[in-house]
């Protein structure tokens, strides 16, 4: 664990801090902490930062209410730069949007980023605004009992790939089953955090679990 007193802050006494999405792994927004404003986001577990225009500490979300619950906090290599993870309560830009990430300025023609997130939106805009031609408008149409029905037969073709140890079709496969799976959970209401949370939740029983284990 890096002691606060390896970071180097600059000549103004700062560090800049990239927050992020402790779920969606987006960057939220780059501020500035000082020595104080970190030991206080520390100890609070809430972003606090310092910031420059007022020249005065700022405990986000003291005003608007989107807080942000600190997960975690790591330096860079150089131990001049911080990543901080959190799980905020509202939008961290003060716009109003989600992130203050939000204005492309290049895309390249041929690499295109892959998240879950994309998929999922890409899925639900399928259900809200439907496509002719789109499967996946076409499994919405047909209604839950026929994307659960593809849900069983893709989960069979997964063990199938798997007892025959064949990793390409596998792989192939449990893609297949989570496309359909996603299909479900917009359908039923349920998101990605919902998912992340319920996985969180049973990493910390397990954690207790193992731990009153090994101390019988």
């Amino acid at each position: 664990m890096v002691n606060i007193d390896e970071l180097k802050f600059d000549e103004k006494g700062l560090i800049p801090a990239i927050v992020v999405d402790a779920v969606t792994k987006r960057v939220l927004t780059l501020a500035y902490m000082n020595r104080e404003s970190l030991q206080i986001s520390m100890e609070k577990e809430l972003t606090c930062f310092w910031s420059r225009s007022r020249q005065e500490l700022w405990l986000k979300g003291d005003t608007s209410g989107n807080y942000q619950h600190i997960v975690s906090i790591t330096a860079d290599c150089d131990r001049d730069a911080l990543v901080v993870m959190v799980e905020p309560d509202g939008p961290a830009c003060h716009l109003g949007t989600e992130s203050c990430f939000e204005y492309p300025v290049y895309q390249s023609e041929e690499r295109h980023e892959f998240s879950y997130r994309g998929l999922m939106e890409l899925i639900e805009g399928r259900k809200t605004d439907p496509k002719e031609g789109s499967y996946t408008t076409y499994l919405f149409d047909k209604g839950l009992d026929k994307i659960l029905k593809k849900i069983g037969e893709e989960s069979t073709e997964v063990i199938i790939a798997a007892k025959d140890n064949d990793r390409a079709e596998t792989i192939y496969e449990i893609a297949d089953l989570a496309y359909h799976v996603m299909v479900m959970m917009i359908e039923q209401g349920i998101s990605l955090e919902d998912i992340h949370r319920e996985l969180a939740s049973r990493h910390v029983i397990d954690h207790k679990v193992k731990q009153e284990k090994m101390t019988k």
